[in-house]
């Protein structure tokens, strides 16, 4: 039994989610650990002294408990409940990948926690300009709720701060445009997957 996992990261509302939900609905024994589902409860995080809540950093999280979410998974990824579903496109290209299983974690943090360095079989970046982003952002609905100032004073900064990190030191990330088509983007990465899947049955 094999397994391969995917990393879908980059900027805040650049289309992780969407791209994640519409793989697994693509490729065989697929599950999704997503990061937001880590995140502490707001009396837990820090306020600076403008009163932002720091969501955008790493200590926001309980990263531990994602990291062992995902070495569970990767222990025993036939008995995490993934189900098998018929998939929307069984072309030949997934034939015999039943021996292998896919873990897609998705989320605005990955690539920055020395602990999950290890574990990427491919690593892909969702990135933005800033007013495509803050457009975007301003249509979703957080809780608690974005105050005025929170993009500019603490959500984009960060990102910056983060991706300059990756760009210094993590190689092998595949930097994708978050304006281009939700076909395109997955068009994309779903090919380079299927590489990697080939690659792993040789």
């Amino acid at each position: 039994m094999k397994v391969l996992v995917i990393g879908l990261g980059g900027v805040t509302n650049g289309g992780k989610t969407t791209l994640a939900e519409k793989l697994k609905k693509m490729l065989p024994n697929c599950d999704i650990i997503s990061q937001d589902d880590f995140f502490k409860p707001e009396s837990e995080v820090e306020t600076d002294e403008r009163g932002f809540k720091l969501y955008d950093v790493l200590d926001a999280l309980y990263m531990d408990e994602m990291v062992k979410s995902i070495h569970n998974w990767m222990k025993s990824p036939g008995s995490s409940g993934v189900v098998t579903e018929e998939l929307q496109n069984t072309c030949d290209n997934l034939k015999n990948t039943e021996d292998v299983y896919i873990l897609i974690v998705e989320g605005f943090l990955l690539y920055n926690y020395e602990p999950l360095c290890e574990i990427w079989n491919r690593r892909y970046f969702l990135t933005l300009p800033y007013e495509e982003c803050k457009r975007r952002r301003s249509t979703r609905v957080y809780q608690p709720a974005d105050t005025p100032g929170y993009f500019d004073g603490h959500v984009w900064p960060m990102y910056l701060k983060y991706k300059s990190e990756l760009e210094e030191n993590a190689s092998n990330i595949v930097y994708l445009d978050g304006t281009k088509s939700q076909e395109e983007l997955l068009s994309c990465v779903y090919s380079d997957i299927i590489q990697e899947l080939k690659k792993l049955r040789e």
